[in-house]
């Protein structure tokens, strides 16, 4: 059983988010908030932006309508709130969309991530937690990746986040930031509306009554992580480095531990909804990992930290909100004819 955060370390503790609109953003702001930190969230996208009022809305959440590009909003936020632990979400993390549009995917993730680190450089209290990636690795055909293993990072996405990432370190090295890395696997649960991500998009088909569509071949292999391990993953790596200095600049995997295939994914979440029809493999996919897999041992070690979920049990949780999500929304459109 993986470790739990603790209400203790968090009550009362002022903390930031940014992406805080963004699907581990909600559900990472609505845990602090319940466990009685009080969040302050940065986001481009207003929150009745996202229609997901059940993780959107959470009590005592202060949400501001902001560039993490923007330097000045960050250092004021962070001065004026006395924040002490910064999570730092916001990215631009479509492959597709970063692949369409390099540069907007480089401003967003790199300078993005410089501007705040700048921020917390000028607020010596603040611990920080960067969201990078596993796509920093690029290709694992030769056996999951440990975080000592060098970057083969080839696509924008990747890239940028790869800069993002040894940024972080060259921050926390050079000015003494207290700042942790996660490399988190594919997250799904619960709350993602990004329809063309495997574990929705199928959910969403089979509930509909067609047929799931693969944009590659089927073959790519994935790490994935359930939502709820991910907000595990990063309240414990921050209350860790709160307490110990030496993990500053560290970075840590975290995954379920068992790539699969594309194609097993959707077979595995057709099965587990009693269908069985064939998926549509569209072999469209260019400019992409085909194999991304990462061992999690280090945070279990350093961190006492695994996943709690399986990956059938967080489907199953995924499907039963998904069949209520969209059967609300279904009820909605037809209200309004």
């Amino acid at each position: 059983m993986g470790r739990l955060a603790s209400n203790r370390f968090w009550r009362d503790r002022t903390v930031l988010v940014t992406g805080s609109s963004g699907f581990l953003g909600q559900r990472l702001s609505k845990t602090l908030s319940r466990m009685g930190a009080k969040v302050v969230g940065i986001d481009v996208r207003e929150p009745e932006e996202f229609s997901f009022d059940r993780l959107a809305t959470a009590p005592k959440i202060l949400r501001t309508k902001g560039d993490v590009l923007d330097g000045r909003l960050l250092a004021k936020t962070l001065r004026k709130h006395s924040i002490e632990t910064v999570f730092h979400l916001a990215a631009q993390s479509i492959v597709e969309r970063a692949n369409e549009n390099p540069s907007g995917a480089f401003d967003v993730n790199v300078r993005g991530t410089l501007a705040v680190l700048e921020a917390c450089r000028n607020s010596p209290s603040v611990e920080l937690v960067q969201s990078s990636s596993d796509h920093v690795y690029g290709e694992c055909s030769d056996g999951p990746a440990t975080e000592d293993r060098e970057f083969r990072s080839l696509y924008p996405y990747d890239v940028s986040k790869s800069c993002a990432d040894m940024i972080t370190r060259s921050y926390s090295v050079t000015y003494g930031m207290r700042a942790a890395i996660t490399r988190c696997a594919n997250i799904y649960g619960e709350g993602d509306l990004n329809w063309s991500r495997v574990v929705p998009g199928t959910i969403r088909a089979i509930l509909e009554g067609r047929i799931p569509v693969i944009r590659s071949d089927g073959e790519f292999v994935r790490d994935y992580i359930y939502v709820e391990d991910a907000v595990s993953a990063y309240l414990t790596l921050a209350e860790k480095l709160a307490a110990d200095s030496d993990l500053s600049g560290e970075a840590f995997n975290f995954s379920n531990g068992h790539p699969l295939k594309v194609i097993d994914v959707v077979n595995k979440v057709s099965r587990l909804m009693g269908s069985y029809a064939k998926p549509t493999i569209l072999n469209e996919a260019s400019n992409e990992i085909r194999c991304l897999s990462i061992s999690p041992a280090k945070a279990k070690r350093s961190l006492g930290w695994e996943a709690r979920f399986s990956m059938d049990e967080g489907v199953e949780r995924t499907i039963r909100f998904y069949e209520e999500f969209l059967g609300e929304q279904t009820g909605k459109s037809n209200r309004q004819m």
